[in-house]
């Protein structure tokens, strides 16, 4: 199928099947989102995001171009490096062209948007060039693009189980339940690790999402080249699908902060997403919040940046925080490495202190007086889970005692 640059230039943005909004592409390559009126005049509609809420608390629509991204909330549902360049060489799509990414990922994009070009469009256009400079039309040849979108850097596909337990990539990519994310050729057990810290965070009281360690060998589906003999990979059952597929809405703190996804390390601290959750989901979620954090201290989690926190909208309008996901020690891959954001003024993974964590409860201008007591009870909790973890087994010997040591380092400075 041959894609003409001069005819795809909008796209539908459908959220819980409904036309919300459409992406224009403008001339000098420029992309612009509206809300439809119909959507804007909704008082009950399902909200897309909490970046599009005013201060007054009604929408915000008033909404400037971008050159050649999409706006940042759009930008944050495409995957990132690797990911990112797998699938767009797998579509014959420029990797850096963000709308033609759109197009051809937006029927499985995380939560429950569902992004295709706009009715009456020809479906063609030039993924590659810029209007008028003469490159050949892209070719998307049918079945060759694993079309789904997972935003992250590790290499991940959506899958199905199957009943005796074993995982099948859905054709095209589209509609499975699970995330299978593979191993890595740069860091030794990066699904093992996750799996016990996963395990790891549910004993120290964390709602984390089911999860199995599988054999890569027994992914039925998946690309050869997404292959390596005698690895593992992790499955994670999808926490924006309901049992019977339905999807729930979800952003990660990139989108609702409006920062592109190479800003996810700045420019925000954990406070500024405390204060968000305290306003707008309540204190049980900042407790949560604030037990997750210590808990990637604990292990030397380095890298809970901005889109490895989620709201999740189960009743389509009010935010509730997703489950815990991405916990990896990554400090013995990474030695010497710190926080993603500041906790507290602070990016060491060496210690938490009670100056520490009044100095983000000040910052994020929330009660200060029982979040020691969380810090306190997750760090006891995450040491002895560690002294009974089966699932630490799993590791090669020098990753479990890096990960060991930390634990009971941190541990120690949180009494």
């Amino acid at each position: 199928m041959k894609f003409d640059p001069k005819k795809l230039n909008a796209l539908s943005v459908r959220l819980h099947g409904e036309q919300i909004g459409v992406i224009t592409r403008l001339a000098g390559d420029r992309q612009l989102f509206a809300f439809e009126q119909d959507y804007i005049d909704n008082a009950q509609r399902p909200t897309l995001s909490l970046s599009f809420k005013g201060s007054t608390g009604g929408l915000v629509t008033s909404v400037r171009p971008v050159p050649r991204r999409v706006p940042p909330f759009f930008s944050n549902l495409l995957p990132e490096g690797h990911l990112r360049e797998y699938l767009a060489k797998r579509a014959d799509v420029n990797p850096g062209r963000e709308f033609f990414l759109l197009a051809v990922l937006g029927a499985d994009l995380p939560g429950a948007l569902v992004i295709e070009p706009l009715e009456g469009e020809t479906h063609q256009a030039d993924a590659h060039h810029d209007e008028g400079d003469g490159g050949d039309h892209a070719d998307f040849p049918p079945g060759t693009a694993l079309r789904f979108s997972l935003a992250g850097v590790q290499l991940k596909f959506s899958a199905i189980m199957e009943a005796p337990g074993g995982l099948t990539i859905p054709a095209g990519g589209m509609g499975g339940s699970w995330i299978v994310k593979l191993h890595s050729a740069r860091f030794a057990a990066v699904p093992e690790n996750e799996f016990a810290m996963l395990e790891l965070a549910r004993r120290a009281g964390i709602t984390v999402p089911e999860n199995r360690l599988i054999r890569t060998a027994d992914i039925k589906g998946l690309p050869d080249e997404a292959r390596a003999s005698g690895t593992k990979a992790l499955a994670v059952r999808r926490f924006d699908r309901l049992a019977g597929g339905e999807p729930v809405h979800m952003e990660d703190f990139a989108q609702l902060f409006g920062q592109y996804p190479n800003d996810k390390y700045k420019p925000r601290s954990y406070a500024n997403i405390a204060a968000v959750l305290w306003a707008e989901v309540g204190e049980d979620a900042v407790a949560e919040f604030v037990r997750r954090l210590v808990f990637s201290v604990v292990i030397g989690n380095a890298d809970m940046h901005l889109k490895n926190w989620s709201l999740l909208y189960p009743d389509r309008r009010r935010p509730v925080l997703s489950p815990g996901y991405d916990f990896v020690a990554t400090l013995p891959y990474i030695p010497n490495d710190t926080l993603a954001l500041s906790f507290g003024g602070s990016r060491s993974l060496a210690e938490i202190t009670p100056d520490q964590m009044r100095s983000f409860a000040d910052k994020a201008r929330i009660p200060a007086s029982p979040l020691w007591k969380i810090a306190v009870e997750t760090a006891q909790k995450a040491a002895a889970g560690w002294k009974s973890l089966e699932q630490a087994d799993l590791l090669p010997k020098d990753l479990r005692s890096s990960i060991q040591r930390q634990i009971l380092r941190v541990a120690a400075t949180v009494k």
